[in-house]
């Protein structure tokens, strides 16, 4: 919002969206969006500003104050187990609609030359998409030509379209933490490529410090995003680094190993999981199954931890994953086998060691708590 004017306040407006995306009504949420643009700009009035700042000023003060809390509720609801994967998924499909809306509604007043062009992208592997939409939409709106590339983009192609057009700018979006080596890949090929690199999203952790570790510049949101490219870059190295000359530690080779035994540490701990948590045995196929899931994302995340050398990265995936089971009425306890296998099975690694023992704390009850 432009200094001296006063921000629309758009609680209710938010309980509405919220119920919209809810019940899955997309033209409801709609309506609900540009009925907020336009109170957002007449709330700013017309002094000192020009019909087209107050236009792109409501744009990003509903995208960001309207869109995306409603969007992160989303995710915690699924979390406590409120809503539905398939609705959850719905109601994303109305956001996108939601943010097209306002990016329409501004489309008029973006026709004049751009400060520069700048390419958005998630990660590969990275499906959450939203995110960087949401970017795109505030660089757009802030006067940035910008090209969206969406989810699951190989490095290879953003690096080859960052090339093509000149980008000034690669903005990288990820919120899955197991990512984190191959936005690592992506950091160094841009960069190695002459383009500076800014890196967004939950998977680069509190504060962006695996962002930093990475030697990317970190963007907390789409304001901070907006604020950097506005400031004269480091020049970037011109050659692509190997990860371990960011990340010495990797020369012990405990990441790769748990990576190379994935598998095998996957079947071993579910066999494992199986012996120390009984109600298991009576689980139906796709129990099973999703269970092998699990187990494999806990690998995934010790693996990730060993990478970026924090235990703190696997200790908060294995209390979100024990909440999320809490949800659904699955004692987080029963996390504990896997993560004793897992200690069995890797002994003489000490990083690991170090990783799975700070995280079973975390998890242990007292006997007394547990099913005998």
């Amino acid at each position: 919002m432009n200094r001296g004017t006063e921000p629309l306040e758009l609680t209710e407006p938010r309980e509405q969206l919220w119920e919209a995306l809810c019940e899955g009504e997309e033209d409801r949420a709609v309506a609900l969006v540009r009925s907020a643009l336009a109170a957002a700009r007449s709330a700013q009035g017309t002094s000192g500003t020009s019909s087209d700042e107050r236009t792109r000023a409501a744009g990003e003060h509903v995208l960001l104050e309207l869109i995306a809390p409603s969007q992160e509720r989303l995710g915690h609801a699924w979390a406590a187990d409120e809503i539905t994967v398939a609705q959850e998924h719905a109601a994303t499909v109305i956001s996108e609609r939601c943010v097209a809306a306002v990016a329409d509604s501004a489309a008029p007043v973006l026709a004049a030359p751009p400060l520069g062009r700048v390419l958005v992208s998630c990660v590969g592997g990275e499906w959450h998409a939203l995110p960087a939409r949401l970017v795109s939409e505030v660089l757009r709106l802030r006067g940035w030509r910008v090209d969206h590339l969406g989810a699951q983009v190989p490095t290879e192609h953003v690096v080859a379209h960052a090339r093509s057009t000149r980008a000034q700018a690669v903005l990288l979006s990820s919120s899955i933490p197991t990512l984190l080596p191959g936005a690592h890949n992506a950091i160094s090929s841009c960069q190695g490529a002459g383009v500076r690199v800014l890196a967004g999203g939950a998977a680069f952790g509190p504060r962006g410090r695996y962002a930093r570790m990475m030697r990317a510049e970190w963007a907390e949101d789409a304001r901070g995003a907006a604020a950097l490219l506005d400031r004269s870059p480091t020049p970037p190295p011109q050659t692509a680094r190997p990860p371990d000359l960011d990340l010495p530690h990797l020369a012990d080779q405990e990441y790769t190993m748990v990576c190379r035994t994935r598998l095998q540490l996957v079947k071993q701990a579910l066999a494992d999981v199986e012996e120390g948590f009984p109600d298991m045995r009576g689980y139906s196929e796709y129990q099973r199954e999703r269970t092998v899931e699990d187990i494999d994302h806990i690998v995934n995340h010790l693996a990730t931890a060993l990478y970026v050398d924090d235990p703190d990265l696997f200790t908060r995936f294995i209390v979100w994953t024990a909440d999320i089971l809490a949800a659904r009425d699955v004692p987080p306890w029963c996390l504990l086998p896997a993560l004793d296998s897992l200690l069995n099975r890797l002994k003489d690694f000490p990083r690991a060691v170090g990783v799975l023992a700070a995280a079973r704390r975390l998890l242990d009850p007292p006997r007394s708590a547990r099913p005998t």
